[in-house]
């Protein structure tokens, strides 16, 4: 069937219906591209596989699909050796615990759904990895000071640093003798180091570094001298950070390269499943049968109804051919329901 008959039946808008019901992009994708078949094996077994579909949400009351991304890029960058970020890494986090839940949700003693479970078991996991990586990595911006036993001592080393750095500068700002010298008794941040705003015309009077001054100039923001040495031992230290930080990220990725290939089928298997939880998700909401499948070109329709028009309006019509008679000619005034009759055969066959 090609493509142009399939838009005038309105099938496309079918498939937007099914979309509208998957869980993921990558499964929305799949449901849009989703074309009748002629084979008649595989048309059945995709209908048995909606049908199993059907059957594991009304024993679920839910559909067991959890949201992931498509990591494929990601996976190649590993397999090769590169450095994940943050962002990244969460992302193949996502696709490892939907793999586990819809993994687990299809994997089951039922024997009603054994097409699903045989999907299902095709799934790859590592709760291990999955589990470190959530626990590591809170955020595309944030790593938990657990991640590691040394970044948590380096987190503590500048912490006590930063303390020590802000009681200085507290001092220097309520001191009587330095605040004549400042524009506002204030500690701020520039360049990664702790100033003080001074006035510029009393540079002179507060010993330190200049690392910026204000737009109009007025103000100078310096580093006390006191602070210098702290300053540069909390540079150290967050230098010591960064480098950790990109170890665990390394470590990670290294991890992830050896199965990138497994996941990266999982990635492909999580999609189909999403696509074949639609149809069964669109099936129930239309209140639709499996049809029983013949290959000898008959059609028995009974109480059909147009599903892209409102159930409530749509009237019903029965369909038979290629049994007692193989051409059926279709009689009446305009706007009596000639055209939908013959979309709702064409359209329903290409269901």
């Amino acid at each position: 069937m090609n493509e142009r008959n399939l838009r005038v039946l309105e099938f496309p808008k079918i498939r937007e219906m099914m979309a509208a019901l998957a869980v993921t992009d990558p499964g929305r994708e799949r449901c849009r591209t989703l074309v009748p078949s002629n084979d008649p094996d595989r048309v059945r077994r995709m209908q048995q596989e909606t049908e199993e579909a059907s059957t594991v949400l009304a024993y679920n009351g839910s559909n067991p699909m959890a949201w992931f991304t498509d990591v494929r890029d990601y996976l190649k960058l590993a397999h090769v050796g590169s450095t994940l970020s943050q962002k990244a890494l969460l992302a193949v986090a996502d696709v490892l615990k939907a793999s586990r839940v819809v993994r687990s949700a299809l994997v089951t003693d039922r024997e009603d759904t054994p097409m699903l479970t045989e999907l299902g078991s095709r799934l790859s996991t590592n709760r291990n990895l999955e589990e470190e990586i959530f626990n590591a990595i809170l955020s595309e911006d944030e790593i938990s000071d657990h991640a590691s036993p040394e970044l948590y001592e380096i987190r503590r080393q500048m912490r006590v640093l930063n303390d020590r750095v802000r009681d200085k500068l507290n001092a220097i700002i309520r001191s009587s003798s330095m605040q004549k010298y400042l524009m506002d008794a204030i500690i701020t941040v520039r360049n990664d180091r702790y100033v003080v705003p001074v006035k510029a015309e009393c540079r002179q009077n507060v010993p330190g570094i200049v690392h910026d001054q204000s737009g109009s100039g007025s103000t100078l923001f310096i580093e006390p001298i006191a602070v210098v040495e702290a300053g540069n031992e909390l540079k150290q230290w967050t230098l010591k950070e960064h480098n950790e930080i990109e170890r665990i990220l390394a470590d990670f990725s290294a991890r992830i390269a050896p199965d990138a290939d497994l996941y990266a089928n999982n990635l492909t298997i999580l999609s189909e499943v999403d696509m074949i939880f639609a149809r069964a998700a669109l099936g129930r909401s239309m209140r639709a049968v499996p049809p029983k499948l013949n290959e000898s070109g008959k059609i028995n329709l009974i109480q059909a109804r147009h599903p892209l028009i409102d159930p409530k309006k749509c009237v019903p019509v029965d369909i038979a051919l290629g049994r007692d008679y193989d051409s059926l000619i279709i009689t009446g005034p305009n706007t009596g329901g000639k055209t939908v009759t013959l979309k709702t055969a064409g359209l329903l066959c290409a269901m």
